[in-house]
Order: C-alpha cells, then sequence, then structure tokens
C-alpha cells in the first residue's frame, strides 16, 4: 500500500462494528486515528484511547461540533445505521444522520471521505435501509468532495444470530431465500481493511465499488458450516412471512430472491485485497460451536 503524505483519518462511530474494523485496519497501517464519538467515556472508547487513538465528542444534533471534529484531517470514514434499528428502522432520520456528516465534512474541507453504504443502493431494490443510504450517497455527489463509496454486501456476522442449529445430529441452516438463491457475504473486518486502502492510498479502490468475498446458496452455506462442525447438514428455505411485521427485513430478503441481488466483482475485490475472507475462512476463524 502506497500511503497518502499525510495520515490523520478521522472515523465515526469507531466503537461499533465497522467503524472498529476501519480503525484496526488504520492503526495497522500506521495511520493516526482520530475517532468521533457520541460519548467518550465508555469502555469501547477508553480502549481505543489506549490504543493512541485521539478521541472527540460530537453531537449531530449540533454540526458545528462535527466540523470542528473533521478540521485539519486528512480524510474521514462514515456510515450511517437506522435510529431505532432493524425492528423500526427510522429511515429517513438516517438519512439525515448522513447528511450532517457530509456536510461537514464539506464544510470542514477534507480532502477525502470514504462512505460505507450497501451493495444494490443505487438498483432501486425498494428496501428502506438501502434507499436512506443511497439518499446521501446522492447528497455526497452534490459537494464537491473527493468521495469513494464502498458498498458491502450481506455481513457474515448476520450469521451469528441466523446461526445453524444441530437437530438429531444433522445441522440444519434455515433462511428466509430460496436454495436457488446465491447470497454474496462479506465480513466487516474486510470491510475495514478495503475502507483503509481507499483512505490511505491514491489509486487502489475505484470511487465506487461494490464489495463481497463470498457467494453461496443456502445449501452451500450450510455446507460449510457441516465441514466446519464435522456434521451432516442440510439447508431448509423459510417462507418470508417468518419476517412479518419486519418490513424492511423482509423486503430485503425479498430484493435478495431477485437474482441477482449483489453483484460484487469477486475478482475486483480480491485483486485489492487478496486476505479477503472465504465463509469457509470466516467460520473457521469464528470458532464459535453451533447449537
Amino acid at each position: 500500500m502506497t500511503a497518502r503524505h499525510t495520515t490523520t483519518i478521522a472515523v465515526f462511530a469507531a466503537t461499533g462494528s465497522q467503524g472498529g474494523a476501519v480503525t484496526d485496519a488504520l492503526l495497522a497501517s500506521g495511520a493516526q486515528v482520530r475517532a468521533l464519538l457520541r460519548t467518550t467515556d465508555s469502555d469501547a472508547a477508553r480502549a481505543l484511547a489506549a490504543r493512541g487513538v485521539d478521541l472527540i465528542q460530537i453531537n449531530l444534533d449540533d454540526p458545528q461540533t462535527v466540523v470542528d471534529a473533521l478540521t485539519g484531517v486528512d480524510g474521514f470514514w462514515f456510515m450511517t445505521t437506522p435510529p431505532g434499528g432493524m425492528q423500526n428502522p427510522d429511515t429517513a432520520g438516517e438519512t439525515a444522520q448522513g447528511t450532517t456528516l457530509a456536510d461537514a465534512a464539506a464544510a470542514a474541507q477534507v480532502p477525502h471521505v470514504v462512505f460505507s453504504s450497501v451493495g444494490g443502493a443505487e438498483r432501486s431494490s425498494a428496501v428502506p435501509h438501502f434507499e436512506s443510504k443511497y439518499l446521501v450517497e446522492k447528497h455526497l455527489a452534490t459537494l464537491g468532495v473527493r468521495t469513494t463509496v464502498v458498498r458491502p454486501v450481506f455481513f457474515m456476522e448476520n450469521f451469528r444470530w441466523m446461526a445453524p442449529v444441530v437437530e438429531d445430529g444433522t445441522l440444519v441452516m434455515r433462511l428466509p431465500i430460496p436454495d436457488e438463491t446465491s447470497l454474496q457475504v462479506i465480513a466487516v473486518r474486510d470491510v475495514g481493511a478495503i475502507a483503509a486502502k481507499a483512505l490511505l492510498s491514491t489509486d487502489v479502490v475505484p470511487e465506487v465499488i461494490e464489495i463481497a468475498g463470498d457467494e453461496l446458496t443456502g445449501s452451500q452455506i450450510a455446507a460449510v458450516y457441516g465441514e466446519t462442525s464435522k456434521l451432516p447438514a442440510r439447508f431448509e428455505p423459510l417462507p418470508l412471512s417468518v419476517l412479518d411485521g419486519q418490513d424492511d427485513m423482509q423486503k430485503m430478503f425479498a430484493w435478495f430472491a431477485q437474482t441477482p441481488a449483489y453483484q460484487a466483482d469477486l475478482t475486483q475485490v480480491r485483486t485489492i485485497h487478496p486476505e479477503v475472507r472465504t465463509l469457509k475462512t470466516w467460520v473457521e476463524a469464528e470458532n464459535t460451536p453451533v447449537i
């Protein structure tokens, strides 16, 4: 990796999953990280400070605090999440959050912004939390700020709560997708590594890129877990009705079945980041027994 001449990078929500992965990758590359946090007195924040990260408290309801926090940095990474979580997502609030962060970056004249969006955001998915991120992308494009948009696909970490179970000695994987549907997946750690490369390199990562580390059908996902657990395995598709009452999630899984949904170029991603994990290497690294 060819480092830029300056290396102070601001990371929004650096104590979160994606922000933490970006921070880890930046620190490993020798960059200085400035963490933009809602609170700086949590255990997670103190752990970052112990690693040499500068902690800056911001208030999204007071945009000037964000502008001040971004003044003088050489790059800025941020993502957005819907307030209220995925059970009852406030997607308008998510777009407002992203707009505030983007505007602050422009006001602070940040040389390079990397925004973590979502795979398929630009393809009229009708998934609310995809559409809200795309509105942030479009707003960034109006600001005249050098921007890289990274669009991760389905996180492997989702399988921690969508994990297979063991029934009568057989590992059973159940997801609300047809078995013939291939699902692209990526580890959060690799999202962080690619974002860091975009921030610290001049020509490694394209301005817009969808990223994935693997692509598997339901049966192939089950087989990976079966091989790792040394158990017979099978996949059972669930009806979309299991997500009744979770409109956003239901629309996302319905979109998955509209092949191809995610469309990352795995060869391109592996060229940029050769260490990107497959589902098998991620499951092996997790070393978490199935139930």
